[in-house]
């Protein structure tokens, strides 16, 4: 049975979409995680929190091998917490625990069950959730460091014109997810508004030594067969969030596009790359 969280997506279904957009931001997110880590006592304990396919705890597994750590999975979806535990396992070799905590990060209860942290992460959850500042002020409440990866700028991947339907399909495709996030956040129940930035969303929770630093994610053409692999991957998710919000003629061209068996299949193509970047935002508890 599917299992679906506050947004309504299935996220054990995208299981291999998260993967392989972990592979490919592994590096410049290494660079992130050891920027985080500086200054961390050792053995820290660091606290997951939405952890998906488990792609940064890897990194911190690996990153604090010579000291040891302590690593707190939390997540949702109890597949993905199953494979991120494994992945992570791996990692941390016998240097490191991994724990997992099965639980929904807008439960009010959830404060309870999350131990002492020196860094807390959470990448990408914050914005899926009912009150965002709420999740915020639980987060605040495990840290040490809080550092959330939200917002920074659209990853492009499309040339403009692809020889195949109307030029700046990339485009049309990103205003249509828009679109669908902001209905999507209107329609969760509970949905609370946040018209504030993430910066100010920290210094509600009482953090203090407020920052925040881009980090790019930058794949030029041509790129790995991972890379065009994970294109048509996002090409396929952005088409069917989109809807009816995106006109007929660009689903076909999106069909065509990822279909193996079309002349225009984008895996067939060595002009695609990938381009954007993420913003962690950080403080630290008082």
């Amino acid at each position: 049975m599917a299992v679906h969280t506050h947004d309504d997506i299935d996220w054990a279904d995208r299981l291999r979409s998260l993967r392989m957009a972990e592979a490919l931001d592994a590096e410049p997110m290494r660079e992130a995680a050891r920027r985080l880590l500086k200054g961390m006592p050792d053995g820290p304990t660091i606290l997951d929190v939405g952890c998906g396919a488990g792609g940064m705890s890897v990194l911190f597994a690996e990153e604090l091998a010579s000291v040891g750590a302590k690593i707190v999975l939390v997540d949702a979806t109890e597949h993905l917490l199953a494979e991120a535990h494994r992945v992570v396992r791996a990692a941390a070799g016998d240097r490191a625990t991994v724990e997992t905590i099965h639980a929904d990060v807008a439960d009010d209860a959830l404060a309870a069950k999350l131990p002492p942290a020196d860094l807390v992460w959470a990448s990408r959850v914050v914005h899926h959730l009912p009150d965002q500042q709420a999740a915020i002020d639980t987060l605040a409440r495990a840290g040490g460091l809080v550092a959330i990866s939200e917002g920074g700028l659209d990853f492009n991947c499309l040339p403009w014109d692809l020889g195949i339907g109307r030029p700046g399909l990339e485009d049309r495709l990103l205003a249509a997810r828009g679109e669908w996030f902001a209905e999507m956040r209107a329609g969760i129940p509970g949905s609370v508004p946040m018209p504030y930035g993430w910066n100010v969303a920290l210094h509600q929770a009482g953090l203090t030594d407020i920052d925040s630093f881009g980090v790019l994610i930058h794949h030029p053409a041509p790129g790995p067969d991972l890379l065009r692999e994970f294109i048509v991957e996002r090409l396929t998710w952005l088409s069917e969030v989109a809807g009816d919000r995106l006109a007929d003629d660009d689903h076909e061209t999106v069909a065509a596009l990822v279909d193996p068996a079309n002349p225009a299949f984008l895996g067939a193509r060595q002009d695609l790359f990938l381009q954007g970047a993420k913003t962690i935002h950080c403080g630290r508890r008082s």
